[in-house]
């Protein structure tokens, strides 16, 4: 992908307190908390030279925020998701009228699952995570978009977390970082595999914008393994978003 200069995001819904949980043990959100964290993360992109559009949010909706699963946007091309939980089945409604003046659009149809999550971009190869929530139809309908447009696309089977890209993100094309209690090294080929801490789980969710790296501030092993690479770092409390499952890949969809 090229120079990013858009993102699209979408506001908090007061039922988020209602999230789907997978893999953690439900605790409280703070929807005031959230809103402030996410208003931060806005204006962390703005500061990165992209233009945002926030959507409103839709109370019918608990994750709704997490704008990441309902589409995977290439430059050529994006792809609205049918999202592997029923309950969020309508979120991408909003984000196909976002994106139709924007890309060319191609709709997932039953029986294929996906969640923008499990689907991780390194360059031209494009790795799915074959999750509880991304099936067998689902890469296959993306690999059959893909790959005329010279794109590799790759499976990986993820059990031990919710999404793909819960276990590893990419610093750069060539460089990921990774959770290797979630995640086997050797799933990702041909790329430099950095481990995160083990007291730092989830940090290997990060978000790369334009050579910079986002990640929730409340992982600085992590942060400091990342700037002894030479690459810049940029922290935003994402916490009531962790309490969901999510870090900071999920609150955006990135456009060139």
């Amino acid at each position: 992908m090229s120079q990013l200069t858009q993102a699209i995001t979408r506001a908090v819904s007061p039922a988020i307190v209602r999230c789907e949980l997978t893999f953690v043990e439900r605790e409280p959100i703070d929807h005031a908390i959230a809103v402030r964290q996410h208003e931060q993360y806005v204006s962390m992109l703005r500061s990165c030279g992209l233009e945002v559009l926030v959507i409103p949010s839709d109370n019918r909706f608990p994750d709704c925020c997490f704008v990441e699963d309902a589409a995977v946007v290439f430059d050529e091309v994006a792809v609205i998701t049918r999202m592997g939980i029923a309950s969020r089945r309508g979120e991408e409604v909003a984000i196909e009228q976002a994106l139709s003046s924007r890309r060319p659009i191609v709709k997932m149809e039953a029986p294929a699952t996906l969640d923008g999550g499990d689907v991780l971009c390194l360059g031209r190869k494009v790795y799915v995570g074959l999750s509880k929530r991304t099936n067998d139809e689902g890469f296959d309908l993306l690999r059959e978009v893909l790959t005329p447009h010279d794109y590799e696309v790759k499976p990986v089977q993820v059990t031990r977390c919710l999404h793909l890209k819960s276990a590893c993100t990419a610093v750069d094309p060539e460089t990921i970082l990774i959770n290797t209690r979630w995640l086997e090294p050797e799933a990702i080929t041909g790329v430099r595999a950095i481990p995160v801490p083990d007291d730092e789980p989830l940090a290997a969710e990060v978000l790369r914008v334009n050579g910079t790296l986002f990640m929730h501030d409340g992982f600085p092993r992590t942060r400091e393994l990342v700037e002894s690479l030479g690459v810049a770092v940029r922290s935003v409390d994402l916490s009531e978003f962790m309490k969901a499952e999510a870090g900071p890949t999920c609150l955006s969809l990135l456009l060139s």
